[in-house]
């Protein structure tokens, strides 16, 4: 039922010329407020919040359906942050990102460096041990991080920013972190792949489709191959009893879709030619998003690390932590 509505709201708002406008830094209100006013932003909140109480496994498609409309801004993030409130204090509203990254100088300045929505979102999310720290946007200096379209930003404030506390949460937050971006990484690729194919069939050389060709059916394979594999993995990571993605499930997950990038990438890429590395055509809107993505709250390589370390303190077989995720 949210995944149908939620479908055609995107459907409708999430349009390319939508997003290459906020890309160009208009207003996304066209985008956002359809979203929060439908109450997709509370899904995961208790219902005597005012929320549906989703359960985490239901979240899976909702983050999916995100990504495969290639969604500019951090509506991912917003309900992940509610969720973690848990209904207990009373959250903000606007867009709200988080991070993994919360650097404090002897000065008494306060950054996080490669924010996620870190240019548009009002609060940003942090981890301070177990305890959760809300900060307030608005008064920091927002230096864009890449390509300005990502819209991921630098936050910096000369001294500590006004913040919303909570005292537990906090170590739940990488795995949220991890397992979002490996489910929208996952509709992007998905998305990637139908163009792909329809590309293959729709391209006449030589008189038939070009999707006819062996060597192109070897790199759809190959693609197909990745494309399922992240879906695997991104979903196992919200096979969980709790509200709370499972960290090592998380962290395969985010490792997985993260290394795909760059196959998948490359072979959307080559199999559309010189009209996928035109401006006007909507696949450079997609694979931005994947590597955006990818190196967002760490790359493959910083997960990898992330699963040896669990995987070392672990009293569990490897073979038993394997059939845990």
């Amino acid at each position: 039922m949210f995944l149908e509505a939620l479908e055609k709201v995107l459907a409708d708002t999430v349009t390319s010329a939508a997003i290459r406008r906020i890309e160009a830094g208009e207003a996304p209100d066209a985008v956002w407020q359809p979203i929060e006013e439908a109450g997709f932003l509370d899904l995961m909140l208790p219902e005597a919040q005012g929320g549906a109480a989703l359960p985490l496994a239901e979240l899976f498609p909702i983050l999916v359906c995100l990504g495969r409309h290639g969604m500019p801004l951090p509506v991912a993030q917003t309900i992940v942050v509610r969720a973690l409130s848990g209904g207990r204090v009373a959250m903000p509203s606007g867009m709200l990102t988080l991070t993994l990254q919360l650097q404090r100088t002897a000065g008494g300045a306060w950054r996080c460096p490669q924010v996620p929505g870190g240019q548009v979102a009002a609060h940003v999310l942090v981890a301070d041990g177990d305890a959760l720290l809300l900060l307030d946007c608005s008064s920091a200096a927002r230096e864009p991080v890449g390509d300005r379209r990502s819209l991921a930003a630098d936050l910096s404030w000369r001294q500590a920013p006004a913040a919303l506390a909570l005292e537990s949460g906090g170590r739940d937050l990488p795995a949220f972190a991890a397992a979002l971006m490996a489910a929208q990484l996952s509709g992007a690729m998905q998305r990637c792949f139908d163009m792909a194919l329809d590309q293959c069939n729709t391209r006449v050389q030589f008189g038939k489709s070009i999707g006819k060709f062996q060597a192109l059916q070897q790199q759809l394979s190959v693609m197909a191959e990745h494309v399922l594999a992240v879906a695997i993995a991104a979903e196992a990571a919200f096979r969980s009893d709790r509200q709370a993605p499972a960290a090592l499930a998380a962290a395969v997950a985010k490792s997985r879709a993260s290394e795909a990038v760059s196959v998948v990438a490359a072979t959307v890429h080559a199999v559309h030619g010189a009209i996928g590395m035109t401006d006007e055509y909507d696949l450079g809107l997609f694979t931005r998003r994947l590597h955006d993505w990818r190196l967002a709250y760490g790359a493959e390589h910083a997960w990898n690390l992330q699963i040896g370390a669990q995987v070392l303190d672990s009293d569990r077989s490897i073979a038993e932590l394997v059939q845990a995720v």
